[in-house]
């Protein structure tokens, strides 16, 4: 039996691509899996694909931009479950045109809607599931971020992402970055480990036109992160077991 076997994960955005992945791959493990979903229909086509392959899977409605489904989610799971093991914070929009620079002509729009969902949101649903997190023998947040949003990386000419620069989504998850760093520093002493994880440039609906990596691929990190032994990381920024530039 996997020593994750019987631990309550909850992915948020889980019904469709990276989440529905990394889901799968978690439940294959004997977690079991709270798939989170905006649209509860979506949410319950998805854990019934999942159940078929085994997996012990079920819908909650939530949009991570309402609070009242914040609230409501974090009721059920203390109600069933009393504790909660694993957090994958990975719903995310992209909001941006991709026709190249725009930061100068980005509307505020635009970044608050971005914002809203990718750093407000996360930071929201994460501390209020904190106090299940932290009743977990070993709980574990990981921030779905990205490789875009290294300033490093930003600012070298010769790195990958140089030249592709979508501003509102790139800015918000530096943000989400520096929330993965502060909340790590804060539950150090503890046996909650946060990180950011880059799932790749993956052949999503948000990965668009050129993406490279499959969805089974782009779900490993995720669930390296979900499932770090005592001794792993915490306050860190990976791909595939890579630490990735500020």
């Amino acid at each position: 039996m996997s020593d994750e076997a019987g631990k309550i994960a909850l992915i948020t955005g889980a019904n469709k691509g990276i989440g529905l992945e990394t889901a799968r791959q978690l439940g294959k493990l004997g977690v079991i899996i709270l798939v989170g979903s905006r649209d509860l229909a979506n949410g319950e086509e998805a854990a019934s694909e999942l159940k078929k392959q085994g997996v012990d899977a079920q819908a909650i409605k939530l949009d991570v931009d309402k609070d009242a489904d914040i609230a409501a989610a974090a009721k059920l799971i203390e109600k069933k479950f009393g504790r909660l093991d694993i957090l994958i914070n990975n719903a995310a929009v992209m909001l941006d045109a991709r026709t190249g620079n725009e930061t100068s002509t980005t509307s505020a729009e635009i970044l608050h809607e971005t914002f809203a969902t990718n750093f407000f949101a996360v930071v929201a649903l994460t501390q209020t599931l904190l106090p299940l997190l932290r009743k977990s023998k070993a709980g574990r947040i990981v921030n779905l971020s990205s490789i875009l949003a290294s300033l490093t990386l930003h600012a070298q000419k010769d790195s990958p992402i140089y030249d592709a620069k979508t501003f509102a989504y790139d800015t918000s998850k530096t943000a989400l970055n520096s929330f993965t760093i502060h909340l790590a520093h804060e539950l150090r002493d503890t046996k909650i480990k946060v990180n950011s994880a880059h799932p790749g440039w993956v052949k999503t609906e948000m990965g668009g036109v050129g993406a490279v990596m499959e969805i089974l691929d782009g779900a490993k990190t995720s669930v390296e992160l979900a499932t770090l032994p005592e001794d792993g990381p915490t306050g860190g920024y990976f791909h595939v077991g890579k630490a990735l530039p500020w």
